[in-house]
């Protein structure tokens, strides 16, 4: 299979590519030069070029702007990369002439807050997104729906609740908690981590379990069908940082800034229909993904 992967130098789109090495032929589109195929989505003929070299017969569209908070202070970087690259990849793909499948990555924070509270979120709840990254994903996802009708796209959506594992960048709040404990366990840093709102509650998967149903979702889902990705189940902030602390070598004092708060209080999903649709099932225990990443961060500590 012929596979090209935007975004592949991200911290999904590198996992996706390790867990479909050796059985397939890798592309990847990044901006970083020297890696893959260097484009950038906003440029249609570079496209047109990657399009034409590669011939993908499965797609995998990861690349974007991935950070909630930073959305707030960007907004419009946040449209352009999930909004406007996405409709320029697909227009680029409808000039190709090539009908690949392609599996857009969406996410859950587009369904904001459920319609119930304490209810998971499946694929009809209604969207309510909360920040401006939430927005533009929820818009390009909506695109990728009308696309698959006209021109006939072959797009599968997959809305991912919170990824997490190793390589992931600290200015992600787990990544963050356990680099700043390696450091504490290294004596770079005072034995004091500093927090925003803990209350926050998150159904996290572990990014190696989120990978392997993305091949699967090529293989057996509807073309303008959305399905969630996720455990759920959800977990406080506050217990993640508590568990990654009960797995190191260190006393930790934690101080919260009561100023910041989370965009959305509680996010989980109901994957019953990817799971019937695909026999996927989340793999690696959470205690697993906190070790591991915590390793990690330690690896690069020393």
């Amino acid at each position: 299979m012929r596979i090209l992967i935007t975004g592949i130098t991200g911290f999904v789109g590198g996992h996706l590519a390790e867990a479909l090495e050796g059985s397939h032929a890798i592309a990847g589109i990044s901006r970083t030069p020297g890696v893959f195929h260097t484009a950038d989505l906003l440029d249609a003929a570079g496209l047109d070029r990657v399009l034409a070299q590669v011939r993908p017969e499965w797609i995998f569209h990861l690349a974007g702007f991935a950070n909630t908070g930073a959305s707030f202070k960007v907004p419009a970087a946040a449209w352009r990369d999930n909004l406007t690259a996405t409709l320029s990849l697909y227009d680029a793909v409808n000039r190709s002439g090539l009908r690949p499948r392609i599996l857009f990555a969406s996410t859950g924070l587009i369904y904001g807050d459920p319609d119930e509270p304490g209810r998971a979120c499946d694929e009809r709840t209604t969207l309510k997104p909360a920040s401006p990254y939430a927005t533009s994903k929820a818009a390009a996802d909506l695109a990728s729906f009308q696309l698959t009708r006209n021109p006939g796209l072959d797009i599968v959506r997959v809305r991912l609740f919170n990824q997490i594992g190793p390589r992931q960048s600290p200015d992600y709040a787990v990544a963050n908690f356990a680099r700043q404990i390696a450091a504490i366990e290294a004596g770079k840093q005072e034995p004091r981590i500093e927090t925003g709102d803990l209350s926050a509650q998150r159904d996290l998967t572990d990014i190696r379990d989120t990978v392997r149903a993305f091949p699967l979702l090529l293989e057996k889902g509807i073309s303008g069908e959305a399905y969630n990705a996720g455990r759920g189940e959800t977990y406080s902030m506050q217990s993640i940082l508590e568990r990654l602390v009960a797995l190191s070598t260190v006393k930790v004092e934690v101080t919260q800034k009561a100023d910041r708060k989370a965009d959305t209080a509680i996010t989980r999903a109901d994957a019953t229909k990817l799971k019937q649709a695909t026999g996927w099932e989340p793999r690696i225990p959470l205690e697993q993904t906190l070790r591991d990443i915590l390793d990690h961060w330690r690896r690069g500590s020393k």
